[in-house]
């Protein structure tokens, strides 16, 4: 069973690492014509409802929590004071991966249902994905890290959850045992990213080992995770369970981009989306019949858009100026 949290072991450890950030902001030209309304507000609301909550890309309010009533994503967004630059939210509860103050380290901020940080935990990475359970009990994260022997100083990621009601934490799903293709496996190149939930004991995640990506299904108390594909990346799971939503390296090479697919978990067929644009984003469902995803302009705005899980259909522009969204059901 996964340790318990003691006030010491809050500090979540995910190994020694140099966080090497890259990149600046650069300057950019915007057209504001087509661009939504904001009303500026300290209480944007994440509960359940009929909502989507993101992160905001606009120039006013970047980087700050939004949302905006669902059948009506391009009008009014509600913008409040906290900024992330990862966010996901579920049955009331958020997780915002920030900065934590003026040095290259960051912080998980649990938020209540009115965006509000209810506590935090630090962080050793880059942000790069957040999720949380549909009980709203566990949030994961993944970070971009570098300093692992293995990979000569380049990038690698680390993942770990919290299970905020039993104070349980993997620190990394690197210490979990592995079976990959029906056989223990153990390797020091071993990385994992992207979870998504099925509820607060068994997730999805991508692991890479020996230049392949895996699907793995995860199981908390066993301590355990086992591929179920290869080829797949940054999972998403859909609300009725049946379906992971993924990206796909084109010809199995990452430098050739990604194609969104969408996997159905009894025949494992997968089904590639109507998206033909690379998709470098976890994706999420925006209802049972459809997958929202970002998609960059330049270097710091972005758009949310979606598009039928079944194959058919077209992209469409869901909400302008937005990336990391997250459908909060009722």
């Amino acid at each position: 069973m996964p340790e318990r949290m003691s006030l010491t072991g809050r500090i979540l450890l995910l190994g020694l690492v140099v966080v090497v950030v890259l990149g600046g902001a650069l300057g950019y030209v915007m057209n504001h014509a087509n661009r939504p309304g904001l009303a500026a507000t300290s209480a944007v609301d994440a509960s359940p409802g009929d909502r989507v909550l993101f992160r905001n890309t606009a120039a006013s309010g970047y980087g700050h929590v939004a949302s905006v009533a669902r059948g009506g994503e391009a009008g009014v967004r509600q913008v409040s004071d906290l900024a992330c630059d990862r966010l996901y939210a579920a049955a009331g509860r958020g997780v915002c991966l920030r900065p934590d103050g003026s040095l290259a380290t960051y912080q998980l901020a649990v938020l209540d249902s009115s965006v509000r940080v209810r506590d935090t935990y630090p962080v050793v990475g880059v942000p790069n994905r957040a999720r949380v359970s549909p009980s709203g009990n566990v949030v994961a994260w993944t970070v971009f890290v570098t300093g692992d022997s293995y990979n000569g100083g380049r990038f690698s990621t680390r993942a770990g959850m919290i299970n905020l009601a039993t104070g349980e934490t993997v620190d990394s799903l690197e210490l979990l045992s592995i079976t990959r293709e029906g056989q223990p496996y153990h390797a020091v190149d071993v990385n994992f990213w992207g979870v998504t939930f099925a509820d607060d004991q068994h997730f999805y995640a991508t692991m890479s080992t020996a230049g392949r990506r895996y699907l793995v299904a995860g199981d908390v108390a066993a301590r355990s995770v086992r591929t179920l594909a290869a080829n797949v990346e940054c999972p998403s799971l859909s609300p009725d369970r049946t379906r992971i939503a993924f990206k796909e390296a084109i010809g199995g090479d990452p430098a050739k981009g990604w194609r969104l697919t969408v996997l159905d978990l009894a025949s494992m067929r997968r089904t590639a989306l109507a998206e033909t644009r690379s998709v470098d984003d976890q994706a999420a469902w925006y209802d049972a019949g459809t997958v929202m995803y970002g998609i960059r302009r330049g270097t710091r705005q972005s758009d949310v858009w979606a598009v039928p899980a079944d194959g058919g259909g077209a992209p469409r522009l869901l909400i302008p100026d937005a990336e990391s969204p997250a459908a909060l059901w009722n």
